[in-house]
């Protein structure tokens, strides 16, 4: 079983890549997380989560949805983690691995899979030329990825040093802290109401209410709405102005 979690696509678009050699069941956890509904992986072979990084590990929001499942049907599932990134995912095998043996699965190993940036939160976005090279660069890595998931191989890690380790335990506590919210967010004159930001949010955080738009206070900081909206009406505060939105061209 593949299951996914994508704000903008870049995770969306590696699971399908995935699912197209593999032949698993593929199953959006966006959906899932959306519907309040648990995935059921009795009589799966193995388990591969594809998720993006967020400040160098698992999102929150993920680890809390595993978290909730019934441990009992996961019992020894072997199971690979596969983490979209901007530029790498620090020290997040470490608590891939404590999230593993906390659901008595079979840790197989995570795997990052540079993909364009789309935290326009903070970062500048490539448009879609740079972005095209930069997901066909990693093609390769996702075909060498494939069959060592075919092989029922584990994923090589790559080696973490200190910057790694700190990167994805204090610098992430202080993101989830500080930054992770949803009160900078709003729609400009721009917004025709039609809904589009209510319907790709995972946490059913936005609502349009009294001919506005609104967030609720439960932001996952995904992209989904900033990147989605089709008169680019969504702001986060000044920081996304003038910037590319972020959609994967491939997914």
């Amino acid at each position: 079983m593949i299951v996914y979690f994508s704000g903008t696509g870049n995770s969306k678009y590696v699971a399908s890549r995935l699912n197209e050699s593999l032949k698993d069941e593929m199953i959006s956890l966006n959906d899932y997380i959306k519907s309040n509904k648990k995935i059921d992986v009795a009589g799966q072979d193995r388990l591969i989560i594809v998720s993006p990084t967020y400040s160098w590990r698992l999102p929150n929001l993920l680890r809390d949805y595993f978290l909730s499942l019934d441990i009992e049907k996961f019992k020894n599932l072997a199971t690979y983690f596969v983490l979209t990134c901007g530029d790498e995912i620090g020290n997040a095998k470490k608590y891939n691995k404590l999230l593993a043996e906390k659901l008595n699965l079979n840790y197989k190993g995570s795997a990052g899979i540079i993909m364009p940036e789309n935290y326009i939160a903070m970062f500048s976005v490539p448009n879609k030329e740079e972005s095209l090279k930069i997901i066909n660069s990693s093609e390769k890595n996702i075909d060498d990825l494939i069959e060592v998931i075919r092989n029922n191989q584990a994923i090589k890690e790559a080696e973490v040093g200190f910057l790694d380790k700190f990167k994805s335990s204090f610098v992430h506590n202080v993101f989830y802290k500080f930054f992770v919210s949803d009160k900078k967010f709003l729609a400009n004159d721009k917004c025709i109401l039609c809904g589009k930001c209510e319907k790709v949010c995972p946490l059913n955080n936005i609502k349009i209410q009294d001919k506005k738009v609104k967030w609720m206070g439960t932001c996952t900081h995904c992209m989904a709405c900033i990147c989605s909206c089709p008169t680019q009406a969504i702001e986060y505060g000044s920081k996304s102005k003038g910037k590319n939105r972020y959609l994967c061209p491939k997914a």
